[in-house]
């Protein structure tokens, strides 16, 4: 089992930055790829970016493409998520999962993650 740990939320003006942080402990980190997820009361939770077990590939949703940056540390193992030009539309509590999944098409899809930590809140005020 893989037990993540997420922090780094907290309430912004639009515009600003926030970064990240996910913590995972159990099995071993390198073997799963690494995703943020976002849920809005109400809603379902929603795909914002991916890395592959090594971190060379990432893939992003449309709407934080050249905003967000994920990032990961196999030695550390930890993922992070840069948010920056942080618009209202991106508050949400934030979930980092973990996959098995080795396909670049699955990574945006929630019911490849097995693993979720318990979420950390971003707020974005106008």
């Amino acid at each position: 089992q893989v037990q993540l740990v997420e922090s780094g939320g907290g309430l912004v003006q639009a515009g600003g930055s926030l970064r990240l942080s996910c913590a995972a402990s159990g099995r071993t980190f390198s073997n799963y790829a690494m995703g943020w997820f976002r849920q809005c009361p109400g809603k379902e939770r929603e795909f914002v970016a991916a890395i592959s077990r090594s971190g060379i590939t990432t893939f992003y949703e449309d709407s934080v493409k050249g905003r967000f940056t994920i990032s990961r540390d196999n030695a550390k193992n930890t993922v992070d998520l840069q948010m920056n030009s942080l618009e209202p539309e991106d508050t949400a509590v934030y979930y980092c999962g973990a996959s098995r999944t080795t396909l670049i098409a699955r990574f945006s899809s929630v019911d490849e993650y097995y693993y979720w930590g318990q979420g950390t809140q971003v707020t974005v005020a106008s």
